[in-house]
């Protein structure tokens, strides 16, 4: 078994574009290697500043030989369709085989070298290769991320010859640009490969460039008293821009750390790819492995100094690249003071002014328009949320004014954490801090804010987007989801969830649905309005679609915590729009089906509806009031009768005061009774007064436990 590496060596490739590259090429080698009949033990690949690496371990010599049978005609078949398949298959009459009356072709393939294989398997990669941007350089026909210039394809040794757009393939690579012996190198497999790029300042492994940055970034801040600030996407991105990543500390002017510690971090990130660091004694605490040490460090001043990763290793220590690259970061900063000190002479009345010329969305008007639908729309939650109303009107109006400042037109990550800053200034910290954090939570991974004021905003603005953008019909599909609508449903679920209080979002979305359609004419652009021909019946098409979108969102959060999605849909289906209460109801369902009643009682249950759903495809099933004391009546039938009456009264009395474990244990007493009514009485009776009386139990049985759930909707 034998090894094949080959490294596409380039002009730079951009760093966002490298993960993404190794994975095409992992995917593209392995897919055109079984398309080759070629097996393998492991395939890797490496992407990095200037090269795309390759290596694929236990490759035979040789794919195997191999038959193919190929059915033809029937024997007594027409000429015409015996000579097509000769002529398909290439043989003669006399080489086929038959079989029950049909002819049959054995094809027999002999296995091809490896090595005569891999050229064009490499060819259609390089290609075919989906770079996200590609150019074509000279006169050549080639497109690719920036110049190609070298391909290393080795093959058990040897060099694997082929020709790509005038690139000769061979067995030489290059190493470091500026720090590298300045000459190319010849190789011989991975290993020799790998050593040969180290000792000429190359690290292959992005893995091993990450860990260099952070060790090497740590150890210059614990020199001078420093912590380096955590940033994982800016170690991704500056892991793939230097092959020798070589951290320097540099400082900054201390003035410009009276600017919000969020404009120096992402002007240092954005523009420069630096990381900040803080003080550590201004952590106050040994470690920040800690919960509490993390917040400290969240909350600690910047330092004036930062992190650049070079790549080279300075024969001065850094300290010019270290110098020129503060005086740059000035001239940044000098912008971010500018763009500051004009928005506080600005403020939200001009802000808001502007958003009047700002288009939102075509179907859905200008910004000015969607802060109105907002502001009512938070205004309405504030009392279901415990927030005041003429506040969480107010934070409303004020929260999208910064989307108009110069400071959030320069870096649009800012938008809402600039408002709060400019709120503070002239209205109280529970208005600023929801203007700051309304757009929470943005992702998975993002804090829940639980301030009710702050929840109130957040709701408004999640409800007024899923609320717009369904009734217009701009609903995800498959995996498109241009307007982030799924991660707004999943803020919602997450913000009503943390703050534990019950809001009917039917209501809400009702209301803002009809409330919007009149002021916003929204009409024009909603198909089910149309049909309707009633703000109502478009409103309620709206939430109805809107809610069962909360549900799948639920059952993704749930599945994710370990529930099963099953459970939310026998939940939803009894129509109940309280998120808090519906996962309550999951929860207590969930503990009730993982004991001996819960799972046997779920198996009667089913046996009794599928008797009962054959009795309705033959006419209208009995109803009513089950009789007890008949002449002959089994006692298993009197028993569940009781048992059925007695847990329908538990039950209501448990689900009034949401004790729904207390509904789920009145449902366990079911389980003894219904196991043995339907092990000692026979349903269809040849009688009619008791087949009906047991019709009209087993109807009542299924009743109570639906008062729970829809048991039908349970998977088992």
């Amino acid at each position: 078994m034998a090894q094949f590496l080959l490294e596409l060596f380039s002009e730079e490739i951009p760093a966002r574009m490298q993960s993404g590259a190794a994975r095409d090429l992992e995917r593209m080698a392995a897919e055109r290697l079984k398309a080759a009949g070629l097996t393998y033990d492991a395939l890797t690949t490496w992407a990095g500043p200037r090269r795309l690496t390759l290596v694929v371990e236990g490759l035979p010599a040789a794919t195997p030989d191999r038959e193919e049978e190929l059915k033809g005609p029937r024997a007594n078949a027409p000429e015409q369709a015996l000579e097509g398949f000769l002529r398909k298959t290439g043989l003669t009459r006399d080489q086929l085989t038959e079989r029950d009356g049909v002819l049959f072709a054995v094809l027999r393939h002999e296995g091809q070298s490896t090595a005569a294989l891999l050229p064009d398997m490499v060819d259609a990669i390089v290609r075919n290769f989906p770079w996200p941007k590609s150019m074509r350089w000279g006169s050549g026909t080639l497109r690719w991320v920036r110049p190609l210039k070298r391909i290393v394809a080795l093959f058990d040794g040897g060099v694997v010859p082929f020709e790509i757009d005038g690139i000769a393939s061979g067995d030489v690579t290059e190493g470091h640009r500026f720090m590298g012996a300045g000459r190319p190198f010849a190789v011989r497999d991975f290993a020799d490969y790998r050593k040969k790029l180290e000792a000429d300042f190359v690290l292959l492994d992005v893995a091993d460039r990450k860990l260099r940055i952070l060790e090497a970034a740590k150890k210059v801040c614990a020199d001078k008293g420093l912590v380096l600030v955590d940033d994982d996407g800016l170690l991704d991105e500056v892991a793939g821009l230097a092959e020798w990543p070589t951290p320097i500390l540099g400082d900054m002017d201390p003035q410009f750390l009276d600017l919000p510690p969020e404009v120096v971090r992402l002007s240092m990130k954005v523009h420069q790819k630096y990381f900040a660091v803080r003080r550590t004694a201004d952590l106050q605490v040994r470690s920040s492995t800690t919960a509490e040490g993390a917040g400290l460090e969240a909350r600690a001043p910047l330092a004036p100094h930062f992190v650049v990763v070079a790549n080279v290793e300075a024969s001065d220590g850094g300290k010019a690249l270290a110098a020129g690259n503060s005086r740059v970061l000035s001239a940044r900063l000098n912008d971010a003071r500018f763009f500051w000190d004009e928005d506080l002479k600005t403020g939200f009345d001009v802000w808001n002014d502007k958003l009047k010329g700002v288009t939102f969305h075509a179907k859905l008007g200008t910004l000015a328009e969607r802060v109105e639908r907002i502001a009512a729309l938070a205004r309405e939650i504030a009392p279901m949320v415990g927030a005041d109303p003429a506040q969480a009107e107010q934070a409303a109006r004020l929260s999208k004014a910064d989307l108009a400042s110069a400071m959030v037109g320069e870096f649009p990550e800012l938008q809402g954490v600039m408002g709060g800053y400019y709120a503070r200034r002239d209205h109280d910290d529970a208005i600023a801090d929801a203007i700051r954090d309304h757009y929470k939570p943005q992702g998975p991974a993002d804090t829940v804010p639980t301030a009710p004021l702050t929840v109130a905003v957040a709701l408004a603005d999640k409800l007024d987007t899923l609320v717009g953008f369904f009734a217009i019909d701009e609903k995800p599909t498959g995996s498109k989801d241009p307007f982030a609508l799924r991660r707004a449903a999943l803020g919602v679920i997450r913000l009503v969830l943390e703050l534990r209080r019950p809001i009917s979002l039917r209501r809400v979305l009702v209301g803002a649905t009809q409330r919007n359609e009149i002021n916003n004419q929204w009409s024009r652009h909603a198909p089910s309005f149309n049909q309707d021909k009633t703000l109502g019946g478009h409103a309620e098409a709206v939430a109805a679609d809107l809610l069962a979108f909360f549900a799948d969102r639920l059952k993704v959060l749930l599945r994710d915590q370990g529930k099963r999605h099953d459970l939310v849909d026998a939940v939803f289906a009894l129509g109940d729009d309280d998120l808090v209460r519906i996962v309550r109801r999951v929860e207590a369902l969930d503990a009730f089906l993982a004991t001996d009643d819960g799972a046997n009682l779920l198996a009667g249950y089913k046996r009794a509806s599928n008797i009962l759903r054959a009795e309705e495809k033959k006419g209208p099933v009995p109803t009513g009031m089950v009789e007890t004391g008949l002449p002959g009546q089994p006692a298993e039938e009197t028993t569940l009768a009781f048992a059925a009456a007695a847990a329908a009264t538990a039950v209501d009395t448990a689900l009034e005061t949401e004790d729904f474990a207390a509904a789920m244990t009145a449902l366990a007493a079911l389980r003894a009774p219904v196991d043995a009514f339907f092990t000692g009485v026979m349903v269809n009776s040849d009688v009619p007064a008791e087949r009906d009386n047991r019709l009209k139990l087993l109807g009542n049985v299924r009743a109570v436990m639906g008062r729970v759930a829809d048991f039908g909707q349970i998977a088992g």
